[in-house]
């Protein structure tokens, strides 16, 4: 998609194609009302400024919107729309043993008992063992501290999947069939 397709989408699609970046309401129709978007950098900004603007219910309604870490079944199923990206976020934890991947479970489920919301890291890059380490660490944080750095992950997450959405299409090249 390019910036000049999503600043003319109309309403529905457009809700539909942001809520694929950020799964908050609020961040979705605000952005809608933020277009056009000059460039790409104009668009990371209202994102950002729009995000860091948001209340912490609003943050916690985009959580809801990811797979726990680790779990790939519910990352097919329940988030279809999204599982491509999420899939590959997660790629780390694809060769996780089963080992990492029960302690994964176990510290999602206390995790969300000590916060209230799943556990949000920005998981480009990172193997299941870093995030588990992550996750163990940030168990210990205050809950005031925790929103935000979970509010941090997800912004994060939003500006690469923004970046996914925009990425150029390369169309199929016509091979040159001439001598």
């Amino acid at each position: 998609m390019t910036l000049i397709e999503l600043n003319t989408l109309d309403r529905e699609t457009g809700t539909e194609v942001l809520q694929r970046c950020c799964g908050s309401t609020q961040w979705v129709s605000q952005m809608l009302e933020a277009r056009p978007f000059a460039s790409l950098d104009h668009l990371m900004q209202q994102s950002e400024e729009i995000w860091w603007r948001l209340s912490e219910a609003d943050w916690k309604e985009a959580f809801r919107h990811h797979p726990q870490i680790g779990d790939l079944a519910s990352l097919r199923e329940k988030f279809a729309a999204t599982a491509s990206w999420a899939e590959g976020e997660q790629s780390g934890v694809r060769s996780a043993s089963d080992e990492i991947l029960q302690k994964l479970a176990e510290g999602n489920r206390l995790y969300a008992e000590r916060f209230g919301y799943i556990f949000i890291v920005c998981a480009t890059g990172k193997s299941a063992e870093e995030m588990l380490n992550l996750l163990n660490a940030r168990l210990n944080n205050p809950p005031e501290i925790e929103i935000k750095l979970a509010a941090g992950e997800q912004a994060k997450i939003t500006r690469l999947r923004l970046e996914k959405l925009l990425e150029p299409r390369t169309e199929p090249r016509t091979p040159n069939l001439e001598p």
